[in-house]
């Protein structure tokens, strides 16, 4: 089967880390065909905000041949919907927990958006409770029926649900940190967009790299490395960082209750997803910025940054490059926190808490 790409600016050269993301050959191309395999994505929490738009952008992508849909709830009326797009890729639906092994059997990649959304006020860390409990839930069922699966994350707070996914896989021997992706792509979305915006720019040729975690300051976009290059003063960058890191809140905000970023978020997991699934069937050169274990920065076990993609999930993980001043100070700034969340993801499942009392 041959396959396009499906995200304009989809797929850029990548060897230093200001290059940008997801592009062969150097230039970008939308006419150029990739030969693939036949792919089954496993999406869990399909019936959600996320899950319904990100549902759509997958059965849309010629790099997926089966989709499987997961949630505890209303999932076979999306199924049913999207089995009426002409695509060919085939749409099957599974409900609660004692259909969730089958609609995982034979994933070549598991995308969970599964969990409670943001609502105003609400931090990421405040969601931590109910979807700690979803994640480890999932990725142990994903660990015994579809453990050669990648893993892509992007249930908040990402920076402690990646750290909970990796204890639970490894306390059923199957841990791979090869395949264990947490989504950030959102914040290169953004960076991406608020970049070109202000330079005046074609979004589709701007790049900035993004660093750190996924939530508030541990957010740390490069905008010294942007691509192509450009100029900021320090309080432009104050201000620029600061609109990155707050965007989600800005969106939870605007929607009053009635959800977060969902549309924006389902269209930067479907790049992820996409990026992933070329990187299985081997296309070269495909990087994204993605939080997952980590060496890049002594004693964060997990952290963001550039990676290569490739045929058993991350290949390569990439430096920081050089920062600038007020990267420097930004940098010094998050580790507490994502320290601090990277622990918290780690005793949730080494340490679980007491059920709650039914009295």
């Amino acid at each position: 089967m041959l396959a396009k790409r499906s995200f304009a600016g989809s797929a850029k050269l990548a060897t230093p880390v200001r290059a940008s993301p997801r592009t062969v050959a150097g230039r970008q191309s939308r006419s150029r065909t990739v030969t693939v395999e036949a792919r089954k994505v496993a999406l869990l929490g399909a019936a959600g905000g996320i899950g319904q738009p990100l549902a759509l952008l997958l059965k849309m992508n010629k790099l997926v041949t089966e989709l499987s849909l997961y949630d505890v709830a209303n999932v076979a009326g999306v199924a049913a919907d999207l089995s009426h797009c002409n695509t060919p890729v085939k749409v099957s639906a599974y409900t609660g927990d004692a259909e969730l092994a089958a609609g995982l059997k034979g994933a070549d990649l598991v995308v969970i958006p599964a969990g409670v959304p943001r609502k105003p006020g609400m931090t990421r860390d405040d969601l931590f409770n109910t979807n700690a409990g979803i994640v480890k839930t999932l990725i142990e069922a994903v660990g015994k029926n579809a453990p050669q699966a990648v893993i892509a994350i992007i249930t908040n707070p990402v920076n402690s649900t990646v750290p909970i996914a990796a204890e639970t896989l490894k306390s059923l021997g199957v841990y791979d940190p090869k395949k264990v992706i947490g989504v950030s792509t959102l914040d290169i979305v953004r960076a991406n967009t608020f970049v070109a915006e202000a330079k005046g720019l074609d979004v589709k040729d701007v790049d900035v790299p993004v660093i750190g975690g996924h939530a508030g300051v541990t957010i740390l976009p490069l905008l010294s490395q942007t691509t192509p290059p450009v100029t900021f003063t320090e309080a432009e960058k104050k201000i620029l960082t600061e609109k990155i890191q707050n965007a989600g809140t800005v969106v939870v905000e605007a929607k009053a209750g009635k959800g977060s970023a969902t549309l924006s978020m389902a269209y930067a997991a479907a790049r992820m997803s996409e990026s992933i699934l070329l990187g299985l069937n081997g296309e070269p050169n495909i990087y994204e910025c993605a939080y997952v274990q980590s060496d890049v920065v002594p004693d964060v076990p997990y952290f963001a940054s550039k990676i290569l993609l490739g045929p058993q999930g991350v290949s390569k993980i990439t430096g920081l490059g050089e920062l600038d001043a007020f990267e420097k100070a930004s940098f010094d700034t998050m580790l507490a926190e994502l320290k601090g969340s990277i622990k918290k993801g780690i005793e949730f499942v080494k340490n679980p808490p007491a059920p709650a009392s039914s009295s």
